[in-house]
């Protein structure tokens, strides 16, 4: 049975999905304003990893991650550019979305926006404002923490140490420091939508509430994103949906951040500066194989150093998957496993359910390809076959998928001697319009030491 860390509990307990065989998870999207961040690409991997495993499994999951489409940051950039705040919004979703495509993260199964759901967002103010919950201030709609027991679960301090340590806000509209924004009244200029308390729009907070009640219903079975979501943004949704009766979810999970050796990210100190960054100079592969190798509850290190150490371990899994590719292109995941050996993939599930232990699964995956390697040298064929079976079918369950030279059609390694000819003369503008063709084709480009090389993208 699989067992995660459950941020409400403060500990690791067993999952069981309120539908057996089934298992609904709400992961926090992004708020579209800029290009993503190598944060961003953590949580997208880590929920990635989580949802394939479980359908390796046999589980039949539903994924669903949000797209915050206004907010006050996509406003202020569209305000310095002098564009409107869907320009910005589309703009920097298209971004997000090559970013994951790039990644080889299987997009969710719904993808909702928050412009889509304002309607409904006002109707839960509403209700909140008949369960004496809300509170109507000059500048908008409050949410009355102190008339909610247990406020701070997630957090893990009562509300009396919550307001204590708040910063007290300046303009007094609030009755106390914890409570938060459920309608902003819109400023001139800003978008805005009709409410019975004034033209304005959601509060940040209101957004996932409404959209993963209405697409998982009451009681799913997970919600998860990154530490900094925890408080006060995963506790203010807790409790809006609790103020209304619901149970909402059934378990919280939070991964940990992503760290640069203390340094800033920064071109000049050769970091990564965004994930956009990072996925244009090295292959996109490398970034999964990092997350693997960090519990995804402990901080990861990003440098240049630990993602080439990432690109070289790659180097030995495409090798192996080169040397032994019969098992490596057979689609039949079910017949792939049957070849595989039992113990094997006994251990790597132990690991997977203790709370997605994943560094000791990379270490095995690599010990199983020295062994593999090892018997197909001293002659045992059989041995080295059924290695290579487990290989492909841990590697594919987490979604790293090897590098398989050939069956590139030529007009795609044209295409990719065009972007290679175009960097090299720092046409940067060509390279990246070739490069979408490709992903538009259904290509996953990356960047190697010998140049631009492509690969399929998977099917969802």
């Amino acid at each position: 049975m699989l067992r995660l860390h459950d941020t409400a509990l403060g500990e690791v307990v067993d999952i069981e999905p309120a539908q057996p065989g089934r298992f609904s998870m709400y992961v926090c999207g992004l708020t579209v304003y800029d290009v993503p961040h190598i944060g961003h690409g953590r949580a997208a991997l880590v929920y990635d990893l989580l949802r394939r495993y479980l359908e390796w499994t046999g589980v039949d999951v539903h994924h669903v991650s949000n797209v915050t489409d206004i907010d006050d940051n996509i406003i202020q950039r569209a305000e310095r550019e002098g564009r409107s705040s869907t320009e910005v919004a589309e703009q920097y979703e298209r971004a997000w979305w090559d970013a994951v495509d790039r990644l080889g993260v299987l997009r969710p199964h719904d993808i909702p926006h928050a412009t889509e759901y304002v309607e409904r967002m006002v109707e839960l103010i509403g209700q909140l404002f008949e369960r004496g919950y809300a509170y109507q201030a000059p500048d908008g709609v409050y949410f009355a923490t102190e008339a909610l027991d247990g406020y701070g679960l997630l957090a893990g301090q009562p509300l009396e140490s919550l307001r204590a340590g708040a910063r007290v806000e300046s303009d007094e509209s609030k009755r106390s420091p914890t409570d938060f924004a459920l309608w902003k009244l819109s400023k001139p200029g800003e978008p805005w939508w009709e409410s019975p308390w004034g033209k304005g729009r959601p509060g940040w907070h209101t957004e996932c509430v409404v959209m993963s009640l209405d697409l998982l219903g009451d009681g799913f079975d997970l919600h998860a994103g990154g530490l900094d979501l925890k408080f006060p943004h995963h506790e203010n949704e807790r409790a809006q949906a609790v103020a209304l009766g619901k149970k909402f979810t059934r378990h919280w999970m939070h991964h940990a951040f992503v760290e640069v050796a203390g340094e800033k990210m920064s071109k000049s100190l050769g970091n990564f500066t965004s994930l956009t960054d990072l996925l244009a100079r090295t292959d996109a592969r490398a970034y999964r194989l990092l997350v693997l190798q960090s519990h995804y509850r402990s901080p990861m290190e990003v440098t240049v150093s630990t993602v080439d150490q990432a690109v070289r371990g790659l180097t030995g899994l495409d090798t192996f998957a080169l040397r032994f590719r019969d098992a490596f292109d057979d689609a039949d995941a079910a017949a792939l496993a049957s070849r595989a050996d039992a113990e094997e993939l006994a251990r790597f599930r132990q690991r997977m359910d203790d709370d997605l232990d994943t560094p000791p699964v990379t270490g095995q995956l690599f010990d199983l390809i020295r062994r593999g390697n090892a018997a197909a040298d001293t002659g045992g064929g059989e041995d080295a076959e059924r290695i290579a079976a487990t290989v492909a079918t841990v590697a594919g369950a987490l979604g790293l998928a090897p590098y398989l030279t050939g069956d590139v059609p030529a007009d795609v390694v044209a295409a990719c001697a065009r972007i290679d000819e175009a960097r090299a003369q720092r046409d940067f503008a060509t390279a990246d319009a070739i490069r979408a063709e490709l992903s538009a084709g259904g290509w996953i480009v990356e960047n190697s030491p010998t140049g631009t090389r492509v690969r399929q993208a998977p099917t969802p």
